[in-house]
């Protein structure tokens, strides 16, 4: 495979987790501030990225992906990302990562 058509790779950040510890919280829908688990970082193409999951989403078996961006007080902020192809591209890593941890986990047994 040459260099041109190599899968991207994310690569690990903390941004969020060495401010906030392990969890996060947002307001939903409603208001009401949710505790968010902080499953994964990633800086892809120059932008970072948060893997979340509340207890809501963890009973449904999903996540959320926000972009993490810095805003003009240098204070970080997550963004909803509205693009599909942005999101799956994300995800993608992400399930990468999770795949690696269970291949790691199989090599040591």
């Amino acid at each position: 495979m040459s260099k041109q058509n190599a899968p991207l790779a994310a690569q690990q950040t903390r941004l969020l987790r060495d401010k906030f510890g392990d969890v996060v919280e947002l307001a939903d829908d409603r208001g009401a501030n949710v505790e968010h688990r902080i499953l994964y970082e990633c800086s892809l193409h120059g932008r970072n990225y948060a893997v979340l999951q509340s207890e809501t989403l963890k009973k449904e078996d999903e996540y959320a992906i926000f972009r993490a961006v810095l805003d003009e007080h240098g204070e970080t902020q997550l963004e909803t990302i509205e693009d599909d192809d942005e999101w799956d591209e994300v995800a993608e890593m992400y399930d990468d990562f999770l795949f690696s941890l269970i291949s790691a986990d199989e090599d040591d047994k």
